[in-house]
């Protein structure tokens, strides 16, 4: 019977101790991307793309800029980048909800015409808010979300 018992013990392997999964290496800082109007760099692994108020194109100098963005992106990111848009007028939440949906497609667009990867990119359109920007976002994986 003992030596059935140490057979056993030989095939029955003991539960494994779950060992914590070291984090990622942390990626080297994102390079300098020149920027044009209307395009600024907050901070760290945020970007602000600044609209009109009532409009959802964007300008020549806008969309080159976002261009060499997703460049810097593409190379130099690993995980998701969140367009998060916001708008500062309006009483129709539908509306401004649209309104923000559009100006974030744009800006989506322009980053995938730069070769950022579309399967890459969430859309968060915010409608109105209360700090009144007409704005687009643009949150690198490493940048802190609210």
């Amino acid at each position: 019977m003992a030596g059935r018992r140490a057979l056993l013990a030989l095939f029955v392997a003991a539960p494994a101790v779950a060992q914590p999964v070291p984090p990622p290496p942390a990626l080297p800082p994102l390079p300098p991307v020149t920027l044009g109007r209307g395009v600024a760099a907050l901070p760290p692994g945020v970007w602000r793309v600044t609209f009109s108020p009532e409009r959802d194109v964007l300008e020549a100098e806008q969309r080159a800029a976002l261009g060499r963005l997703a460049a810097v992106l593409q190379r130099g990111t690993v995980g998701r980048i969140t367009l998060v848009a916001e708008s500062s007028v309006g009483d129709d939440v539908s509306t401004y909800r649209r309104l923000t949906l559009a100006r974030a497609r744009a800006v989506k667009a322009a980053l995938m015409g730069g070769g950022l990867d579309e399967t890459r990119i969430d859309i968060r359109a915010l409608g109105r808010r209360e700090a009144g920007r007409d704005t687009v976002d643009v949150l690198a994986p490493t940048a802190p979300r609210n």
